[in-house]
């Protein structure tokens, strides 16, 4: 892990410069999006949250893990160009779509969930519920059903005609990235510090591969845990054993980032984060990075309280996925298959 060098560097100053750089901004591109409302498919489509609660329950009891690829979809295309289905769109020969972008390629699955969820609303009420408010859903229950908080979600989205590969590969933190560099991502978005922590926290019921933590394990890993632990010893041990050093058919094994609870949505994370036992570095960083002073209190208020941590990540959710597009109110479509823009 990249641990700061230069802990002279006063980070309060550089992070209020980089919150009034993307605030201006922020304020230069508001266009006054329509609001989003809790109400928006009350006529039109009332079953909508009872459709989405019912497939999701279908494919997390199917397979746990599902409940991660509801939540990082979601995540992943709110970074983009707002929330706005992009991501689900499929390449074609007149539009490159965001799925085979680095950040994307090996990380995202659970499309064909997606597709039974659409395929559902589409039978219950025909071209009303737009691809982006399904996401935006999808990871809400997915958080829920593995023991996750609950919020209220703000619906009323239109699916973009457009995607952005450029901005996937740009906008989206990876997992060997610098403290500084993901808050500024953050930033970008109008998501906070404590935002940034909290959504973080989703790492709780993730899986990484080889490719992203190989880094991690095999560089300050025994420096940030303790080495005289002998549970911390098998456990990256363990790690070792799952991604060698070398090989790169060894890239697509994974493990959970959370090795307690990986398919329990709890704090568990932030206490890995604790004991220097992070998967990733971006992780770590949290936590470790000389310039963490703030992200690192908020990792030890996150462990020691759950309810906290439920609260500020059900906050931060609703603050994801009102990252709007801007274009998509205007130009937007309500697709009837999410892989493709309507003809």
């Amino acid at each position: 892990m990249a641990i700061d060098s230069s802990p002279s560097l006063d980070y309060g100053l550089m992070l209020l410069l980089l919150s009034a750089f993307f605030a201006l901004s922020q304020s230069l591109y508001d266009t006054g999006d329509p609001p989003l409302t809790l109400d928006y498919y009350a006529k039109t489509c009332p079953n909508v949250l009872q459709v989405v609660r019912k497939e999701m329950e279908c494919a997390v009891l199917s397979d746990p893990r599902n409940a991660a690829f509801a939540v990082r979809l979601h995540f992943h295309d709110c970074f983009v160009q707002g929330c706005d289905g992009s991501i689900l769109l499929d390449d074609t020969i007149t539009l490159q779509g965001e799925k085979k972008a680095s950040t994307n390629i090996h990380s995202l699955k659970g499309y064909r969930m997606m597709d039974r969820i659409k395929n559902s609303l589409e039978s219950e009420c025909p071209g009303i519920v737009s691809c982006a408010d399904i996401l935006t859903i999808a990871a809400r229950d997915a958080v829920i059903l593995v023991g996750g908080p609950y919020w209220e979600v703000p619906l009323g989205r239109k699916d973009s005609t457009t995607a952005s590969y450029e901005l996937a590969n740009q906008n989206l933190p990876s997992a060997n990235e610098g403290l500084l560099s993901i808050i500024s991502k953050f930033l970008y978005q109008g998501l906070s510090v404590t935002d940034m922590v909290a959504l973080s926290g989703a790492h709780t019921i993730g899986m990484a591969r080889c490719k992203n933590f190989r880094e991690r394990i095999y560089g300050d890993f025994e420096a940030t845990s303790d080495a005289n632990n002998p549970i911390s010893k098998m456990y990256i041990e363990k790690l070792r054993s799952i991604c060698p050093p070398i090989g790169k058919d060894a890239e697509k094994n994974i493990t959970g980032m959370d090795n307690v609870t990986p398919e329990v949505f709890d704090n568990s994370y932030f206490q890995m984060l604790m004991r220097g036992e992070g998967v990733l570095n971006s992780d770590q960083e949290l936590y470790s990075s000389l310039l963490g002073m703030e992200t690192r209190a908020l990792v030890k208020k996150y462990a020691v309280d759950p309810l906290a941590f439920f609260q500020q990540f059900s906050d931060s959710m609703v603050k994801l996925g009102n990252i709007t597009n801007s274009d998509s109110f205007s130009s937007g479509e309500v697709r009837k298959n999410c892989r493709f823009i309507n003809t």
